[in-house]
């Protein structure tokens, strides 16, 4: 027979040495590792237990749900981490093929080269007024632009280059400013800038885009592919 006092004493240095494993193997133990621990710890239990008061089946289905449970978090963690690494790959091989196309993500630059300039917005419901007010790199006013009456979504603008005084103007980057109305009052606008994607990077955060002067562009925020 068993003492109390030998089953405590038992128990302890079970616990001791599970303890010292787990923190020396922290970092590398997988799920037969734990399952392994588990199942040492529930054997030894039964083992050194008071025959005159022995562990009854609710003590030993809890433990063995416990189990369960910490081997099924295991395997979920392990499901989660290759799905993430697969979306990982998915989106760098899409990424990848975006270069040398033209984007449009959120931003208010629009570059004008030999005469052309391309720009968009996102709005959030029609409009019956969209104007487009095109500033040069000192904040003057080159050309606005009435676009009319336009539906909820995307939008896409074009420049060609003429002041409003119909002059063509020098090549360069300029900014614009987008102004919608709806029945005289403000409708949300995003403004969308173009650019075409040179590069790919996947960093922490995912997959980022150079996207002309941008970087760290994410893919999600890319609005509509040229």
């Amino acid at each position: 027979m068993i003492s109390n006092t030998q089953d405590t004493s038992s128990a302890a240095a079970l616990f001791a040495s599970l303890n010292a494993s787990s923190s020396s193997a922290a970092k590398t133990s997988t799920a037969a590792d734990t399952q392994d621990r588990f199942l040492k710890l529930l054997v030894t239990q039964m083992k050194n237990q008071d025959p005159l008061n022995p562990m009854d089946n609710a003590q030993v289905t809890s433990q063995m749900a416990q189990l369960s449970t910490v081997t099924g978090i295991d395997t979920l963690n392990t499901t989660l981490k290759a799905l993430s690494d697969s979306m990982i790959s998915t989106q760098s091989l899409q990424a990848a093929s975006m270069i040398g196309h033209g984007v449009l993500v959120p931003g208010s630059s629009v570059d004008l080269s030999s005469g052309k300039g391309y720009g968009g917005i996102d709005l959030t419901q029609s409009a019956d007024k969209v104007d487009i007010a095109i500033s040069d790199q000192a904040g003057a006013l080159v050309r606005n632009m009435q676009l009319g009456a336009q539906p909820a979504g995307l939008v896409n603008w074009q420049w060609d280059g003429r002041n409003d005084a119909g002059a063509s103007v020098a090549d360069g980057s300029y900014t614009f400013a987008v102004k919608s109305t709806q029945a005289s009052n403000a409708v949300d606008a995003t403004a969308l800038q173009f650019g075409m994607v040179s590069s790919v990077t996947q960093g922490k955060q995912g997959v980022a885009l150079s996207v002309g002067q941008l970087d760290g562009i994410a893919l999600s925020q890319v609005r509509q592919i040229l």
